[in-house]
C-alpha cells in the first residue's frame, strides 16, 4: 500500500482548514478580523477553500482606525466585493466623537491602543462570538504563548495565566453569555511560511507589499510614510525612497524597508536572508518591553 504524504505548506493549510471548520461548527456568529494585511487575507483565502463551493459563511470586520493606507481600503473593498460577504466597520473615530476613547497627543500619537475600545465595542454590538484574527506564534513573544482557541471574559480580556489546553488539537469553544473567543488559524504558520503560500497559492496582496517609491521619513531607525496625519519635527526631513512593508498597521507607526523585492519571488528571498523581525518596524510594539501582552490583556487582538 503506497502512502499519502503532505508536504509541509500543505500540512499547515490542512490545520488551518480543520480550525476554521472547527468555528464554524462550534459558535453561532463568528467573524474574521480583517485588516487588509497578508495575514488576514491570507485566513480569509482559506476559508474559502474551507467551504467550497459555499461562499464564506462568516462576515469580515474592519476596524478603521481613520489613518490606514489608502491601497489597503481599496483592497478591502474590492474583496469584499468579490467574494459577496457583509462587512462589519468598526470606526475609531466614531469611539472618539462619541467619548469612549480619547484622541492621543504629541509627535507620536497613535490610535493603534484605541483600536480595543472600538473592537470590543463592536463584538458586543453585534453579538459576536468568535472573532477569527491572523495572529502567528512567531510574531511576537505575546502571541506565542497564546492559545489557537482563546478565551475572552465578559470584559473582552485575556488572561495568559488562566488558558484552556490544547491537547491532540482539540479544542473547546464553550463559553458563557457575554464572553467570547479569539481563533488563530495560522498561529503555528512563519512568515516564511505565509510568503511561500502566498507565492504557491499566487494570492493577490496589497501593492504596499511590493517594492515602490514612497515620500517617508526617518523616524526611530525606520521609514515612516510621510502622511496627512504624520507631525514633523523641523528637523525630519521628507525625501523618496524605493522601500515596500513588511507589516501592515495604522500608517501613522508602520515603517517600511529599503528594499528592491518588487515580485513574490524577490519577497521570498529577501524574507529568507533578513535579520530584524518582522515587527520590528512598528513603533507600537517598542513603547515598554510588554507592550503587546498588555494590550492583548485588554482585549487587543
Amino acid at each position: 500500500m503506497s502512502k499519502y504524504y503532505l508536504n509541509y505548506l500543505k500540512e499547515l493549510e490542512s490545520e488551518a482548514i480543520y480550525i476554521l471548520r472547527e468555528v464554524y461548527a462550534q459558535f453561532e456568529n463568528p467573524v474574521i478580523l480583517f485588516s487588509g494585511g497578508k495575514d488576514s487575507i491570507l485566513v480569509t483565502y482559506l476559508a474559502q477553500k474551507a467551504f467550497y463551493p459555499a461562499k464564506i459563511p462568516f462576515s469580515l470586520m474592519h476596524v478603521d482606525t481613520g489613518h490606514n493606507f489608502p491601497e489597503t481600503i481599496k483592497f478591502r473593498d474590492d474583496i469584499v466585493k468579490d467574494l459577496g460577504v457583509k462587512l462589519i466597520i468598526g470606526s475609531v473615530q466614531d469611539s472618539i466623537d462619541g467619548g469612549r476613547v480619547s484622541e492621543e497627543r504629541g509627535k507620536n500619537a497613535t490610535r493603534n491602543a484605541l483600536q480595543t475600545t472600538t473592537l470590543l465595542d463592536a463584538i458586543e454590538a453585534h453579538n459576536i462570538d468568535c472573532a477569527i484574527g491572523g495572529g502567528r506564534r512567531d510574531e511576537e513573544k505575546a502571541r506565542a504563548k497564546e492559545r489557537i482557541f482563546s478565551h475572552r471574559d465578559e470584559f473582552g480580556q485575556w488572561d495568559p495565566k488562566n488558558q484552556r489546553p490544547e491537547l491532540w488539537n482539540i479544542f473547546n469553544g464553550q463559553h458563557f453569555q457575554g464572553e467570547h473567543f479569539r481563533v488563530f488559524p495560522i498561529s503555528n504558520w512563519t512568515e516564511m511560511d505565509v510568503w511561500n503560500y502566498i507565492k504557491l497559492e499566487n494570492i493577490p496582496i496589497p501593492s504596499l507589499y511590493f517594492a515602490h517609491e514612497r515620500e517617508v521619513v526617518n523616524r526611530g531607525g525606520t521609514w515612516i510614510p510621510n502622511s496627512e496625519f504624520l507631525i514633523l519635527e523641523d528637523y525630519e526631513q521628507v525625501v523618496t525612497k524605493k522601500i515596500r512593508f513588511r507589516t501592515l498597521g495604522d500608517i501613522t507607526i508602520t515603517g517600511g524597508d529599503e528594499s528592491d523585492a518588487d515580485t513574490l519571488e524577490k519577497i521570498v528571498i529577501e524574507v529568507a536572508s533578513i535579520r530584524h523581525t518582522e515587527r520590528g518596524n512598528r513603533s507600537d510594539d517598542k513603547r515598554s518591553e510588554t507592550a503587546m501582552e498588555d494590550r492583548k490583556r485588554q482585549g487587543y487582538f
